[in-house]
């Protein structure tokens, strides 16, 4: 995986690629993906410091890229109707922002994004930090699953009416790409975990190492806490800070065992490093919430098994599918919110918020986690807390892609 360091500007062609993704010796897969490669090139950029990057469409059709989990301007963010133009064929569109907060971030289109995130456009975006931790090496762990034939190539069905109803495209296949492929035993290694995948949740498991989680969604916990139970919606990143003591594997846990997702080579042993405990990141610079001034509630609705709702699509927000023209909520630069989630469905469903963090509200009523993208098991609800101090047009949506293309999809205004 190509690394760009920070440089005045950044350079992504999106493009038709062919990449090795059934291990070595199978078939190669025709998919999309930026710069020649799947996942596209990973993009280190410095918090506080301008980011220019000039997005190429070398595809036969339209696209656009969001900037994931980063709390952009939002005529920034790559939302095609709501946000931007689209990016024609032959067009080059060139996006600027300061990227405000450390931390692990990644790009992917956001047109069509059912189908050409599923194709391969995707990639990592890192905040670096300014006072990196102590640390040997820093390793992308970026996940995604596809539909594959046996001779590698992609299924060319990227939605149908069963999947979209269901738990969205899921794939036969899931690996995960490790940007280095070997450490010492004794490392001291810092991993960044996406979750590209268009639909899947990954409960994920690390061997070979022990260690703790230190920042959900590109924002440190106060606290490290211990890598248990480890699972990524679509979106979600986890960091994690580990010391290698043996081969070390990536295991997405499944009813029937342990699926191998990557494997990381362990060869030699660093004799150099100290032990020390490990430490918290830097802590995020957010706003702090005062006494929420409005509690909306977001209701999720429909899909196979699911009730009845008034929307024209398979899913809905509040009884309606789909963009509409008025927001789901307004408010004012600053505003402290409270959101209830609601999933009144059969399946599980990502809700991610475009331009903003908010807190998860834990079960003693407290601030919980800071994210992006909250995971909201199927009948069951979550409240988040939020300052919306990011004017402009925000999208709401299920990152299940299915999901969304099946109407889970609102907004709300930030004046």
């Amino acid at each position: 995986m190509p690394t760009f360091a920070a440089e005045d500007t950044l350079r992504l062609k999106a493009e038709a690629v062919t990449q090795q993704i059934l291990p070595d010796g199978n078939g190669v897969t025709s998919m999309l993906g930026f710069n020649g490669s799947m996942p596209g090139p990973e993009l280190r950029v410095r918090r506080g410091e301008p980011v220019n990057i000039d997005v190429e469409n070398g595809l036969e059709e339209g696209t656009a890229v969001h900037w994931h989990g980063i709390r952009l301007e939002n005529q920034m963010d790559g939302v095609p109707m709501l946000t931007q133009e689209l990016i024609e064929p032959s067009d080059t569109k060139t996006y600027s922002f300061i990227p405000p907060d450390e931390g692990t971030y990644w790009y992917h289109s956001h047109y069509i994004s059912y189908e050409q995130v599923a194709r391969g456009m995707m990639g990592p975006l890192i905040v670096e930090d300014e006072t990196p931790p102590d640390i040997d090496h820093d390793i992308t762990v970026l996940m995604a699953d596809w539909q594959m034939q046996e001779d590698g190539s992609l299924s060319k069905e990227f939605t149908d009416m069963h999947s979209v109803a269901h738990g969205g495209y899921m794939g036969n296949f899931a690996r995960a790409f490790l940007s280095q492929d070997q450490v010492k035993t004794g490392d001291r290694v810092r991993f960044r975990l996406i979750n590209a995948a268009t639909n899947r949740i990954f409960p994920v498991a690390v061997s070979g190492v022990s260690g703790l989680v230190v920042a959900l969604d590109g924002m440190s916990l106060s606290e490290p806490r211990p890598m248990a139970e480890l699972t990524l919606a679509p979106a979600q990143r986890a960091d994690l800070i580990v010391d290698v003591t043996g081969p070390v594997g990536f295991d997405m846990l499944t009813r029937q065992g342990p699926y191998r997702l990557a494997d990381l080579a362990v060869s030699g042993t660093n004799t150099d490093r100290v032990d020390g405990p490990i430490m918290a990141l830097s802590p995020p610079n957010l706003p702090t919430p005062t006494d929420p001034t409005q509690h909306l509630t977001l209701t999720m609705m429909g899909g196979a098994m699911g009730g009845r709702h008034d929307g024209d699509n398979i899913w809905a927000f509040n009884n309606v599918s789909d963009l509409q023209g008025d927001p789901f909520g307004s408010f004012q630069n600053g505003e402290t919110v409270r959101i209830t989630f609601v999933n009144d469905t059969s399946f599980p469903h990502g809700i991610h918020l475009h331009g903003h963090h908010f807190y998860e509200v834990d079960e003693s009523g407290a601030l919980g986690d800071l994210r992006d993208t909250t995971l909201v098991n199927a009948g069951e609800s979550r409240d988040v807390i939020c300052v919306f101090d990011n004017p402009g047009r925000w999208l709401i949506h299920c990152h299940m892609l299915s999901h969304a293309v099946g109407g889970m999809r609102t907004w709300v205004n930030v004046a």
